[in-house]
């Protein structure tokens, strides 16, 4: 990851144009090619950015970030104050919890959960960065990747988007949409999940704890 702290003004150039004017800003740019633009004001989301693929093209002064269909995130520097690369390696995901594994073991067996006429591809489809929950295929034969936390916060979200980035390249599964499943899903969580057209869903455990319970039962 480097990061950059520099005044910088930004254009964006594409479906629709957008202007920030010259300020101290965090410029971010990972491993898998994606830019974004930070202000100190808010906690997760940036200013702008330009998600992968994509090509960063360093010029005297400017910064050119081009992506496949020609739009343009064009950052102008007038100082840098900072430029530092570090290699995080690779991230292990965050760690689940007993009920997590659980319930992510039920909603495999229950993919109906999520909606009428849904099947479950495979549990811990692997990505470059980790496992996603679920794949699964909705009633319509689209591919929906599924991520299960016990409490739904916003770092749930950001990993589930990373997931959706890299999937989404597979032309084999692409489009895929995606599903945030948890037993309680924080406000932040929900507006972060919603902007990105990611589907919230609320997950009752003990009814689907019961659900199992009903199969397994004779008498």
């Amino acid at each position: 990851m480097r990061l950059v702290i520099a005044k910088c003004s930004v254009d964006y150039v594409g479906r629709l144009s957008a202007h920030l004017p010259p300020a101290v800003r965090l410029l971010m740019v990972k491993a898998d090619g994606s830019v974004s633009i930070h202000a100190d004001d808010r906690a997760y989301k940036p200013l702008n950015w330009m998600s992968p693929p994509c090509k960063l093209r360093e010029a005297d002064g400017v910064w050119r970030v081009v992506n496949k269909a020609g739009e343009e995130l064009r950052i102008t520097l007038e100082e840098i104050f900072q430029d530092t690369s570090y290699d995080l390696g690779v991230d292990p995901g965050l760690v689940k919890d007993g009920v997590e594994a659980h319930l992510q073991e039920l909603l495999a067996a229950h993919p109906e959960t999520f909606g009428e006429g849904w099947s479950l591809v495979r549990r811990e489809y692997m990505t470059a960065i980790g496992p996603v929950d679920l794949l699964c295929r909705d009633a319509a034969g689209g591919a929906v990747a599924v991520e299960i936390k016990r409490r739904g916060e916003i770092d749930g979200v950001e990993q589930l988007t990373r997931y959706l980035e890299l999937m989404n390249r597979d032309p084999l599964l692409a489009p895929v949409q995606g599903v945030f499943a948890a037993q309680e899903i924080k406000p932040q969580a929900r507006v972060l999940a919603t902007d990105r057209g990611i589907r919230c869903v609320v997950v009752d455990y003990d009814r689907l704890r019961g659900m199992e319970r009903d199969e397994l039962t004779l008498f």
